[in-house]
């Protein structure tokens, strides 16, 4: 084990480079098995892109002696690795041959911008992220954009694709939905319970709060939509394009925002 700890300790970002384009090209391998229904090769090449990042992930946590989960470049990273793993899930469980494809280049996209536009990670991390909520709270939030992202891939394929039956593709958008909401509001308990232990208050109506809670609203509608309007399929993938939007805005728009400034949710960038 201890062995194990000091090979990933030498892990750093300037690294990345070497890890990310070895992602890129396992993943773009796997994608295009996936084209020639060779199942068993594109599961085995898109796995192998998958524990490749999670090495990387691994040895950034130890060698940074913190989760890498502090800066907007390591939500990124987290941000490629849960889209991967939705990818790879749609894939196994309903074999679309074009789901793979997909996953890489919304993928790729996050890592070629971590590659290009480097980050200083440090290792010092402010005592209020030093909480056992902190971690799930992230890695909640973030599988559900990962599962959300692909949702909507999907939802725009069976739009532009009119022609035929698009039950299961529905069904398929539908149940990544309501799993990556699942997750939305998993990640907002966790995070008020954080916020009582670690600021004496619930909800304090910050940026970053205000746009989860309009975020986690904007989905609710798509799914009150869905349930009671399932044929009005154009009004679903509006719903959803929306409120995509409203996550960006939430991920990473509010650091931008002059309200924002001096919030504990705005991302560091050392």
């Amino acid at each position: 084990m201890d062995q194990i700890l000091n090979l990933l300790s030498q892990t750093h970002w300037d690294h990345f480079v070497w890890y990310g384009v070895t992602v890129i090209l396992l993943s773009a391998v796997g994608a295009g098995m996936g084209w020639t229904m060779r199942r068993p090769l594109a599961l085995l090449f898109s796995t192998a892109a998958l524990l490749v990042m999670t090495y990387f992930i691994a040895g950034m946590w130890v060698s940074l002696g913190r989760p890498p989960m502090r800066t907007q470049g390591e939500t990124r990273l987290l941000y490629s690795f849960f889209v991967l793993i939705a990818g790879i899930l749609v894939y196994s469980r309903w074999r679309y041959r074009w789901i793979l494809s997909f996953s890489t280049i919304l993928a790729t996209v996050f890592i070629i911008i971590n590659i290009v536009k480097p980050q200083i990670h440090s290792k010092t991390m402010m005592a209020a992220l030093a909480s056992p909520y902190f971690v799930p709270h992230v890695i909640s939030y973030m599988f559900a954009y990962g599962m959300l992202g692909i949702s909507l891939i999907i939802g725009l394929y069976a739009a532009y694709k009119r022609s035929g039956d698009h039950t299961e593709l529905l069904r398929v958008m539908d149940n990544l939905a309501y799993t990556g909401i699942g997750f939305l509001l998993i990640g907002l308990i966790l995070g008020a319970i954080w916020a009582k232990a670690a600021w004496g208050t619930y909800w304090g109506w910050d940026p970053k709060e205000t746009w989860a809670a309009i975020t986690l609203a904007a989905y609710l509608l798509f799914l009150h939509h869905r349930k009671f309007h399932p044929a009005d399929l154009r009004t679903s993938i509006w719903l959803l394009i929306l409120s995509f939007l409203f996550l960006q805005m939430c991920w990473y728009g509010v650091n931008y925002l002059p309200s924002a400034k001096g919030s504990i949710h705005t991302y560091g960038t050392t």
